[in-house]
């Protein structure tokens, strides 16, 4: 039972909607990374546009830390109201791994800079408050809990790991798409800083093993616990694995120096259809022993956005010799040459 606490908070949650307010910052923050590139693509002849790059950078990031100060209280409110861990549904998935998503994007823009860290931060923000917004629409996001998941340890260790370790395959694929972007259609040595970011897709990545298997591995014992036996090829528990698996096949191909820089971020953008399909496509099946999380409808939007990802994938095989980053690259080395002959 609700105490007098709850139910007033609750109305202030409903009322102040701090998850709109989020998102309306996180799309002006968006906006004005956008504006900084603009900028920043004139900043070479102009001393003023260079600072309009700087001050737009510097204000989308403020912005994002404004939108991400009050989606943590958001989540923490529906922590104090619900007494229970971030995560009880999928709205409550959405809203957690959105914040994960932009805390990801913060430490991003704070080593790379740019405003690549903004925009991912942004993006992530933005796609999963509508995702969960669009969830919301159908019903109480305070729902009452079905008897099997009514537990406080395996919400808080299973459900928080995995949910962690979907949010990180997730931001390692925006990185993996950044990444691409900024070397085929960016015109300018941007050499060290893609460096940087394929070491981050590679990082994250460990990040998004490590919890995915540690849930994985909780999220069988709780069956175990629940239905007497540990792995049943339910499709929720095929979909957990996949993640692992995708994100286990990044690590050993880079170890074993199958893939460098390019193939780690295409494998990274892959891991979002997988977790795209974890997420949300195994509920539209309907079947199962997970079919708590059924949704309907969805599958439309969720073949849109695979194809959006396939249309990554396909844009990486353009030859490198064409991606206008390698070309300055190239043009910035052979006047580093010139200059010193």
């Amino acid at each position: 039972q609700a105490n007098a606490g709850q139910v007033s908070w609750e109305h202030t949650l409903n009322r102040v909607s701090p998850f709109y307010l989020a998102t309306a910052i996180y799309i002006g923050a968006f906006l004005l990374s956008l504006l900084s590139w603009l900028f920043l693509a004139g900043a070479q002849n102009s001393q003023l546009m260079s600072s309009l790059a700087t001050a737009s950078r510097r204000s989308a990031f403020w912005l994002v830390i404004l939108g991400f100060a009050i989606h943590t209280l958001g989540l923490l409110l529906r922590i104090y109201i619900s007494g229970r861990p971030p995560v009880t549904n999928l709205y409550g998935s959405a809203i957690f791994i959105g914040w994960v998503g932009v805390l990801f994007g913060l430490v991003t823009e704070r080593m790379i800079g740019y405003c690549f860290g903004n925009v991912n931060a942004a993006f992530a923000g933005v796609t999963t408050l509508l995702t969960a917004f669009a969830l919301g629409s159908e019903g109480d996001t305070f729902s009452v809990l079905q008897a099997v998941l009514d537990t406080q340890f395996w919400l808080s260790t299973h459900v928080v790991s995995i949910t962690i370790g979907y949010a990180a395959t997730l931001v390692a694929g925006l990185l993996g798409i950044l990444y691409l972007l900024v070397s085929i259609f960016i015109p300018r040595d941007l050499t060290s800083t893609r460096k940087t970011m394929a070491k981050m897709v590679y990082g994250v990545t460990c990040l998004a093993l490590i919890f995915s298997f540690v849930g994985t591995v909780l999220g069988g014992l709780w069956a175990d616990d629940s239905w007497g036996r540990f792995w049943g090829w339910d499709p929720k528990e095929n979909g957990a694995l996949m993640i692992v698996l995708v994100n286990a096949i990044l690590l050993h191909a880079r170890w074993a120096g199958l893939v460098k820089d390019r193939g780690m971020a295409v494998i990274a953008i892959l891991g979002n259809i997988v977790t795209l399909w974890s997420w949300f496509a195994v509920n539209e099946l309907g079947i199962g022993l997970h079919t708590y999380g059924l949704t309907e409808g969805r599958m439309k939007t969720l073949c849109e956005a695979w194809l959006a990802q396939g249309a990554m994938i396909l844009l990486a095989a353009i030859p490198t010799k064409y991606w206008l980053g390698n070309r300055a690259a190239a043009a910035a080395k052979s006047a580093a040459r010139t200059s010193k002959s």
